[in-house]
């Protein structure tokens, strides 16, 4: 690692990782840093790449940082991390991607995650994406996420993918047992050709489980947006989808938000807004001294927030 390779991981974490710090630094393929505990424990996968993260019942209020970084121009990646959270337990897991690539060739990297979450734990889950380099069309991210919630459990997601990733297929499937909470903030921004596809499946089992899932995006130039969800009340259960896209210049935007009752006592809502920034809101900001282009974005600063 080098002062590079932390400057790039600090867009992604927003704080550097010490050395006593729970963590485990992946970089190109490979294990660079890792230190656990006692109760925290990172052991790497036998049969595949990746690494196992057991929590026990006594951790509370801990972190636990799990970066990705790609620096070698043209790397595939596949990793797969499972977070097994015993019971009672209070765990924050900070992660994401990074890649550096500046040559034509792509690099990707795909992260398998799995989240086994035990009876009344919580669960606070943050993760970005981030790519730089100077052209475009040479890096992707993909992820496929797992989520099982034990009773009583909660877990909330805040995912961060910003410009520079230039292709990201994104998906997630959750499945809530009885009185078990689920809430994802997903925040997405993309520029030049970019293209994203955003899916959510949760099914909501188990009875009184609550799960709300907001997406925010901003889509500029000729990039390409699409987010699906879909929200099964199998149970008494309490559902809501909101997805807001700001657009600009030539890009699309998609937004299908789905929800499916299987029960009467299921309550499942959804809202979908799609539209460009309003000449009032830039007119007003432009009155109070800002240029066109420093209300946009300040609007979509606010937006993002």
């Amino acid at each position: 690692m080098n002062k590079d390779d932390n400057d790039i991981l600090f867009n992604i974490l927003n704080e550097e990782i010490s050395e006593d710090s729970i963590h485990n630094i992946r970089k190109n393929g490979e294990t660079v840093s890792r230190h656990d505990s006692d109760e925290i424990s990172i052991v790497s996968k036998k049969a595949k790449q990746g690494i196992e993260i057991y929590v026990k019942s006594s951790v509370k209020n801990q972190v636990v940082q799990v970066p990705v970084l790609l620096t070698t121009e043209g790397f595939t990646d596949v990793v797969y991390n499972d977070y097994n959270v015993s019971d009672n337990a209070e765990v924050t897991i900070v992660a994401g991607c990074a890649i550096h690539n500046d040559c034509e060739i792509t690099s990707m990297h795909s992260g398998v995650h799995a989240f086994n979450i035990g009876k009344n734990a919580k669960v606070k889950y943050v993760e970005k994406h981030y790519g730089c380099g100077q052209i475009d069309s040479n890096r992707i991210i993909n992820t496929d996420t797992i989520i099982n919630l034990g009773k009583g459990s909660s877990l909330v997601i805040e995912t961060v993918q910003i410009s520079g990733v230039d292709k990201s297929t994104r998906n997630t499937i959750a499945v809530l047992e009885d009185e078990s909470t689920l809430e994802i903030t997903e925040k997405l921004m993309t520029a030049s050709n970019d293209n994203v596809l955003s899916s959510y499946k949760i099914n909501l089992n188990g009875i009184n489980t609550k799960a709300n899932l907001i997406s925010r995006s901003i889509a500029k130039n000729n990039s390409c947006q699409e987010f699906v969800s879909e929200l099964i009340g199998n149970n008494k259960s309490f559902g809501h989808i909101e997805c807001d896209a700001i657009i600009m210049d030539n890009a699309k935007v998609s937004s299908t938000p789905k929800i499916i009752a299987n029960s009467v006592d299921a309550e499942l809502t959804h809202e979908a807004a799609i539209g460009k920034i309003s000449g009032e809101q830039l007119l007003k900001l432009e009155t109070l001294g800002l240029t066109k282009e420093e209300a946009e974005a300040e609007i979509i600063k606010g937006f993002m927030k």
